[in-house]
């Protein structure tokens, strides 16, 4: 008379429960490990910032999503594993899981990219929601970020869906301060040096000013002579300002120094750079 596997599960022995109870045992081990792993991830924020908040939920989400596929993995080879004690042979399985695998691999090759590039982003703290950041052509407000991709808000306000994978390179606008230049454009006939003054004047009356001292970080300080030719001459001031208000530091930067330039009676060279234009962010 053949067994089945409902015969031989009456059949157990002593032996068979406690190799399904071993089995069952390290399954949770594992799963413990995997919690206690995955929680290193987690980078509880230094400070009660939106931005280091949203870090924290980002490498908290990528930690539950690790965790949880660690533990499908861990329930399906503790299946397998125990199927014998049933009088199942696991060799069909192992087979069926193992050609799943491939065909997923090779499948599903570009979503195993992105997930690869997304968890370098988080653990390497590249950028978080919140963040404004350049990549490529798209420049924006991080949105959401997925181990698959980075949703951007650009200045159109359009969402724009960026891949992680394909994201070689990636600016950062926002994190420490960011940076701008001013270029002013004279005519020839302008002394230099009372336009240089006018320029000092106005950028030190804008460090100065109380109600932009949160958004100063360095300057606005006058760096001299950019270029010059016979129509004129193009001078340089440079300002570092909080995350993301260089734009606004920069008009009142502009409109201070047009007002400065009326008072003292210079004029801008219309065929140089007028102020503010050449701005530029690192």
């Amino acid at each position: 008379m053949m067994s089945s596997p409902f015969t031989q599960f009456f059949d157990f022995t002593i032996p068979n429960v406690l190799h399904l109870a071993g089995i069952l045992v390290l399954a949770l081990l594992c799963i413990r490990l995997l919690r206690a792993a995955s929680n290193k991830l987690i980078k509880p924020a230094a400070t009660q910032s939106k931005g280091a908040q949203q870090r924290e939920q980002q490498t908290r989400a990528l930690a539950d999503k690790i965790h949880g596929a660690g533990c499908r993995i861990i329930w399906v080879v503790a299946a397998l594993t125990a199927l014998p004690e049933f009088g199942i042979s696991a060799l069909p399985g192992v087979v069926i899981a193992g050609a799943a695998i491939l065909g997923f691999s090779i499948a599903g090759r570009d979503a195993i990219r992105d997930a690869i590039a997304g968890l370098q982003i988080v653990m390497e703290d590249q950028f978080a929601a919140g963040d404004t950041i350049q990549a490529g052509d798209t420049t924006g407000r991080v949105e959401q970020l997925t181990l698959r991709r980075t949703v951007v808000r650009d200045g159109r306000g359009a969402l724009v869906s960026l891949s992680n994978g394909e994201m070689r390179s990636v600016s950062n606008l926002s994190r420490d301060w960011s940076q701008a230049f001013v270029d002013i454009g004279v005519a020839a006939e302008t002394p230099l040096e009372k336009t240089l003054q006018a320029l000092e004047s106005a950028a030190a009356g804008l460090r100065s000013d109380a109600a932009w001292s949160q958004a100063l970080v360095d300057g606005p300080r006058v760096l001299g002579v950019q270029g010059y030719d016979h129509t004129g001459a193009t001078l340089r001031l440079q300002v570092r300002t909080a995350p993301t208000r260089q734009d606004e530091v920069c008009r009142e930067l502009r409109r201070r120094i047009h007002m400065e330039f009326q008072r003292q009676g210079i004029a801008a060279n219309e065929g140089r750079p007028a102020a503010g234009a050449g701005a530029a962010l690192t």
